[in-house]
């Protein structure tokens, strides 16, 4: 389960002296934490390990535009903090599909779905994010769902 090797990385990183491992993994938390708590109030369930993918994608992504951000206007410390936290997090992820795995799904939820045209293209996307979560960048797949629908 996700909130158990989380636990047990802030345990070695505390014993490590880690500090940038052991700060992102606070930051991981806390984000479930959250969610929980948002959750609670909802009345759902807590956060299942797919949530916790898509915590972890929305936490990579939210650091990429950062560390752009922080290259752009010449502070190139602040980036590359921003790129070891995105290392860090992207361990506890499972391994991103190639582009060609990612054209082959994609190929396969089309044909599942019985998309016509463009029309379709949320139900493909829809079934790629259940069947893949966390395992590519949802981004990059609408394109090509988008390109095999024209």
């Amino acid at each position: 389960m996700m909130r158990d090797r989380l636990a047990d990385s802030l345990k070695e990183s505390l014993k490590a002296k880690d500090t940038r491992r052991t700060s992102t993994v606070r930051l991981i938390q806390a984000a479930i934490k959250d969610r929980d708590i948002a959750n609670r109030g909802a009345g759902k369930d807590p956060v299942s390990d797919d949530d916790i993918m898509q915590i972890l994608t929305k936490m990579i992504k939210q650091r990429e535009e950062s560390a752009k951000i922080y290259a752009d206007n010449a502070r190139p410390e602040l980036a590359e903090q921003e790129r070891e936290e995105i290392a860090i997090i992207k361990t506890f992820m499972p391994e991103q599909l190639s582009d060609e795995k990612v054209k082959d799904a994609a190929a396969a939820a089309i044909q599942e779905v019985g998309a016509q045209g463009l029309r379709d293209m949320g139900k493909c996307i829809a079934l790629l994010k259940d069947r893949y979560p966390g395992q590519m960048d949802f981004a990059k797949a609408s394109g090509v769902v988008k390109d095999l629908l024209k």
